[in-house]
């Protein structure tokens, strides 16, 4: 089973304009968000693959109040484990270091480190 994620977007509403289209989809990913008590935050809990689907909607889309979540979600990238790197980049059809660091994130050291593992030159 993936890991859930849980994410603090703080000032959710007020920070992005159409937050209900971007509440939609999130939520049509499956994710859950929820708006934590009487605050202006809202709580989100997604896997890496929903995070993914979420942050290329918003690169797509043409709305740059969005811009603040695609970039707090890419945070969550730094928080991947060594397990996890391996699946996503198993699931890669080309595994290349460039490609499993602009897919994940990484760091070179760990990208190769993925690739030698996968390739079973450990």
């Amino acid at each position: 089973m993936d890991k859930t994620n849980t994410i603090i977007l703080p000032s959710f509403l007020r920070r992005t304009m159409k937050a209900y289209i971007l509440k939609a989809y999130i939520r049509q990913q499956g994710c859950e968000l929820n708006r934590i008590g009487r605050s202006r935050n809202w709580q989100l809990k997604a896997n890496f693959e929903q995070l993914q689907t979420i942050i290329a909607f918003v690169d797509l889309s043409n709305e740059p109040s969005w811009l603040w979540v695609a970039k707090l979600l890419r945070s969550e990238y730094k928080h991947l484990t060594h397990d996890e790197l391996i699946k996503i980049a198993s699931t890669l059809e080309e595994l290349t270091i460039s490609a499993l660091i602009a897919r994940t994130d990484c760091t070179i050291v760990q990208a190769r480190s993925i690739i030698d593992e996968l390739e079973g030159l450990d």
